[in-house]
């Protein structure tokens, strides 16, 4: 009971703070007696702190303004993509504190050199969080690949080569670390930084194409947690022949690679021969395609309009399927949403037909690249406002 009530505490400080041990209890039911002692535990843990006089409208002395800490626990996101890595540090109050993020080329480096790499990452955001008097608790990565059944394991990331990787055993790190998928953690974010329903796909593209529902207000995960398979997704069931020993999906359309090859343009590898005219610069691929875009290079924004074409068939059986809210275009997709809206607007007009499509129902992320990275430190913290108990457990 006790658990219970400091993560009721806790969470309400955290939907309505600053707020008076007074206004707690009247938000929870709980006495003031109680409320008092479990705020004074949740002050000694460092997860709250207190602010002065809290202002109430009434008659007589004040209570004293109780906010969640900007000090103390926090969580540590970090990020393995096919060619970066990244690590970022949240306070407890969702506030990115440490930011970093590195290229690496992770498919040739393997597992094992691909953790060290990681590491060296996460202590550096570590030692940073501390001149912050910031102390993360537990790690949480974010990987471009399905997570397997045994916690702490990648049973599949072809862009990677990886093939049941016991990721989590290969970590040289102190601290716990926990494997999600990439797509999930965007959707997360989206969820509990920018929510735009409780109810939404969240579709984004990095190395692959994947998609996250979030049906009331939760991630939905499917019976072993490989729902949002997304980029598999048939589109054209006699076509390109895919990776996954299908033909015919999404990501032969929409993806990075079927974006540069109906434009034209060099595959990644191969980035700095491009042909005159199309200058890409950089490994970027995604910014390099809008630059070109931006720029009216016609071969572009056609290859953009045909991904959005086929995005918005895909997403049609999806809407028709689930009923969704809203739709979120995340990741890279979010950079290159100008030019995929227009033709994925019209495919959902012509396809939804359980009820007229909203067309303000598809919206562009806020957050675009930076949202897989972000739900993985705010996991963390999320916990941790859930059960402020398991610290001390």
């Amino acid at each position: 009971m006790r658990q219970h009530n400091l993560a009721l505490v806790m969470g309400t400080v955290a939907a309505h703070g600053p707020v008076s041990r007074a206004a707690v209890a009247g938000r929870t039911g709980l006495t003031r007696t109680a409320v008092s002692s479990l705020v004074d535990e949740l002050l000694a843990g460092g997860l709250l702190t207190e602010l002065g006089p809290a202002a109430s409208g009434r008659v007589g002395r004040p209570g004293t303004a109780l906010a969640v800490s900007k000090d103390g626990p926090a969580g540590l996101g970090l990020e393995v993509g096919v060619e970066h890595l990244g690590a970022c540090v949240t306070d407890l109050r969702g506030e990115v504190r440490v930011w970093s993020r590195a290229e690496s080329p992770n498919a040739a480096l393997g597992p094992a050199g691909v953790m060290a790499a990681l590491s060296e990452l996460a202590d550096d955001a570590t030692r940073r969080a501390a001149e912050l008097g910031l102390r993360p608790v537990a790690a949480v990565v974010a990987v471009p690949g399905l997570v397997g059944d045994v916690p702490g394991t990648v049973a599949r990331a072809p862009n990677l080569g990886w093939h049941d990787v016991p990721v989590a055993g290969l970590w040289p790190g102190e601290l716990p670390l926990r494997v999600e998928n990439e797509a999930n953690l965007g959707a997360l974010a989206e969820l509990w930084a920018h929510p735009v329903a409780d109810d939404f796909v969240h579709v984004s593209a990095e190395s692959g194409i994947g998609a996250a529902l979030v049906v009331g207000g939760r991630l939905f995960s499917g019976a072993r947690g490989l729902a949002g398979e997304l980029g598999h997704m048939p589109v054209h069931p006699d076509g390109f022949p895919c990776s996954c020993g299908a033909r015919g999906c999404l990501e032969q359309y929409a993806g990075k690679a079927a974006v540069l090859r109906a434009a034209g343009l060099p595959l990644p590898a191969a980035i700095g021969a491009a042909p005159a005219g199309a200058a890409l610069e950089g490994a970027d691929v995604v910014a390099a395609l809008a630059g070109l875009a931006r720029a009216g290079e016609t071969p572009v924004v056609r290859a953009l309009d045909g991904a959005g074409t086929a995005l918005g068939t895909a997403l049609a059986g999806a809407v028709n399927l689930l009923d969704p809210a809203a739709v979120v275009l995340g990741g890279a997709y979010a950079e290159l949403g100008e030019w995929l809206l227009p033709a994925m607007r019209r495919e959902l007009a012509a396809r939804v037909t359980v009820r007229p499509w909203d067309p303000e129902a598809l919206t562009v992320s806020e957050l675009g690249r930076r949202g897989p990275l972000l739900g993985a430190a705010l996991a963390t913290v999320r916990g941790i406002l859930d059960d402020p108990a398991a610290l001390w457990s």
